[in-house]
């Protein structure tokens, strides 16, 4: 048995003072007594639980910085998420397993460093260069796993279906055939990760999105996927793909999702940027999570969700750092509240009856949406969960003489500083004094794979 005590934590009624938590050998929370005492236990002032990140491609972490150059057709041909995609599409041309070890490895420390224990990886890089699967089906999800591992941080991993390149069953176009993967394929690489499922790894499907995955498709993998497995897919992310969903089906890519699937909690819908109030209502109410990622909405100019009447109806929510231009859950959610001020000219949006203050909402509720969406035990501190924890530095400037309800006000929306001093997956403390326990290797092998990967240009 192992234990924590914390003169401030945040349970999920709230903060608390004096709270003893204890965990089991498996890294499961055993016990969370407030009022305590420290009982020989570690002690730290402020004790929270760790965010998880709900949409991760990691190997996009390599092409970050790299794509903020205009295209010589400015003022005619404007660049958009659709310009962007075809620079990624030529850069994963030439990533190896390693190479996706190697940059996972580096992007999850990270991660851990700025605050987040989980990660959701939907993983759509499942063959070689020239097209053909490996000889391992799992191959290159399998090495997200153990750069998950490695860096001690807890995963959702979650093979993509990925078959055509647009509504209407469209042919996949020649750069993406290093994703292609049909209904059988992506059922042979859950099967093959099966043996690595354990408390800190789960497995789940990720459809990319309606114009990559026929309903028919979603529906056959859904027949064989256990039923509490969590299933994620992009939707309604651009305009330009609601346009085309008009176009091909006569219906908004979330109402067609909607009305031919059996949409429920363990869904997450990726972006869900383009809504119209039927899509919002019917999202809430179908348990679904909406799986935001405010920084790269920002990246790549693809709008702002609607948060206000998706709260107003219900709606739950969580955070990832999807393409990662950043790594920062404060930033998420800061972009997440700065986005909604910005678009309805006020202050404070993110709100309830029950709770006022915007940092508590919205880290409370990334917790939750986060969690359900990660299908695993985990985004409280609480018995049964997993023991994450993240510990924030109490001698820093801005932690000085805050209230208990103002302490996630200040860590969201104070500074630019990281707040993160240690960081707790599953027991086992991954993180101390900022700094990740295996980062110097880590970063070494992600600069050589860097050096390597620039030979390509």
């Amino acid at each position: 048995m192992s234990k924590l005590f914390a003169r401030h934590a945040l349970l999920p009624e709230g903060w608390r003072k004096d709270v003893l938590i204890e965990w089991n050998a498996g890294g499961d929370i055993t016990a969370v007594t407030a009022g305590s005492a420290p009982a020989g236990a570690e002690a730290v002032a402020y004790a929270l639980p760790g965010m998880i990140n709900l949409h991760s491609h990691s190997f996009q972490r390599a092409l970050g910085g790299r794509t903020e150059k205009a295209g010589d057709a400015v003022g005619r041909t404007q660049d958009s998420f659709w310009t962007w995609r075809d620079l990624m599409y030529r850069f994963a041309r030439n990533i190896t397993p390693e190479h996706i070890e190697a940059i996972a490895a580096q992007l999850f420390s990270e991660c851990l460093r700025h605050g987040y224990t989980s990660m959701c990886e939907f993983h759509y890089v499942q063959r070689a260069p020239d097209g053909a699967m490996y000889p391992r089906p799992a191959e290159t999800a399998e090495r997200v796993v153990a750069a998950a591992r490695l860096a001690g941080i807890g995963m959702t991993v979650l093979p993509v279906l990925y078959s055509y390149s647009g509504f209407g069953e469209t042919p996949l176009k020649p750069e993406q055939q290093r994703f292609k993967t049909d209904a059988q394929d992506v059922l042979r690489v859950i099967e093959a990760l099966e043996p690595l499922r354990d408390a800190q790894t789960e497995v789940g499907v990720a459809p990319h999105s309606l114009r990559a995955a026929s309903v028919g498709q979603i529906e056959e993998v859904l027949a064989t996927l256990p039923a509490a497995r969590p299933v994620h897919i992009h939707i309604a992310e651009q305009q330009a793909e609601v346009q085309q969903s008009l176009d091909w089906s006569g219906r908004r890519p979330v109402q067609w999702l909607l009305d031919r699937v059996a949409v429920d909690e363990r869904w997450c819908l990726i972006h869900a940027t383009h809504l119209v109030a039927d899509e919002v209502d019917g999202i809430a109410r179908s348990g679904a999570v909406a799986g935001l990622c405010p920084t790269t909405e920002a990246n790549l100019g693809d709008g702002l969700f609607p948060l206000e009447p998706f709260l107003a109806a219900g709606g739950r929510f969580g955070i990832g750092s999807d393409s990662h231009v950043s790594q920062s859950p404060v930033e998420e959610l800061r972009w997440l509240e700065y986005g909604q001020r910005l678009q309805h000219q006020r202050r404070n949006v993110a709100v309830s009856a029950e709770e006022r203050n915007v940092g508590d909402f919205l880290w409370q509720g990334a917790l939750r949406g986060g969690a359900q969406a990660a299908g695993r035990p985990v985004g409280a501190l609480a018995p049964g969960r997993r023991a994450d924890v993240i510990v924030l530095d109490a001698d820093h400037p801005n932690m000085f003489g805050l209230a208990l309800d103002e302490v996630l006000g200040s860590f969201v929306f104070s500074g630019n500083d990281n707040l993160v001093n240690d960081v707790m997956v599953g027991g086992r403390w991954v993180v101390r004094n900022q700094q990740h326990v295996a980062q110097q290797a880590i970063a070494a092998r992600f600069k050589q794979t860097l050096a390597e990967l620039r030979e390509f240009r």
